[in-house]
């Protein structure tokens, strides 16, 4: 059974009727497929079909070990979003619900080699220049959590120095655990720094300036 509808896949066609450039998907599952493993893949390989702009790689956790630690992808299901280079754009688990339209907003950011930001938050993420990695916690059922992944998404694209993640944390429990989530969204920022809720870029900016001593 098909995961997108195709009253979607009408509008979907239309909003992939011009990309700009070259989008590639790359899952990463296993050989024996987990239930949402088995799910991310159909679904990357549904929205690959709308567009001959949009590519697919499916490779395996453990046995291409060599493109899991070129892309340091450290648990499945993920999904990497590929444009001239790799942006630093990652999905752990599927991206579905209110996340699927992340996704699709993602593709035709990076189609656009653009992630379509204000210069003062550009200048801003100009003073990143250390490793910084934004896990968005999220549950598809949150209509806030887009907004948390998004900027994480968007700041990984413009600053080659950032990776953006989005968790979904029914997925991965031992992280909610870990990282004491109480409610969706909270982006932890380099394991010790948070910020809970969608709030203004202004203030993700503050926080990854912050994780970084640049405040």
């Amino acid at each position: 059974m098909a995961l997108i509808k195709d009253k979607d896949k009408e509008y979907l066609n239309e909003a992939f009727l011009n990309l700009e450039n070259d989008v590639t998907i790359v899952v990463f599952t296993q050989e024996v497929e987990c239930q949402y493993c088995e799910l991310t893949r159909q679904m990357a390989t549904e929205v690959a079909e709308l567009s001959d702009k949009i590519h697919l790689e499916i490779y395996d956790f453990v046995k291409d070990k060599d493109k899991t630690d070129e892309y340091e992808v450290d648990k499945i299901p993920a999904m990497v979003l590929l444009g001239d280079r790799d942006y630093g754009i990652r999905f752990y688990g599927i991206p579905a619900g209110y996340e699927f339209t992340t996704l699709i907003e993602d593709i035709q950011d990076v189609a656009k080699r653009d992630p379509g930001l204000e210069p003062e938050i550009l200048e801003g993420l100009k003073k990143v220049d250390q490793p910084v990695r934004m896990q968005a916690m999220v549950s598809p059922t949150c209509p806030y959590c887009p907004k948390a992944v998004r900027v994480a998404h968007q700041f990984a694209m413009a600053n080659e120095h950032i990776t953006g993640d989005m968790v979904e944390v029914s997925e991965f429990p031992h992280l909610a655990v870990k990282y004491e989530v109480q409610g969706v969204p909270k982006t932890v920022i380099n394991e010790d720094h948070d910020i809970v809720g969608a709030q203004p870029l202004p203030q993700f900016l503050n926080a990854v300036l912050t994780a970084i001593g640049k405040v």
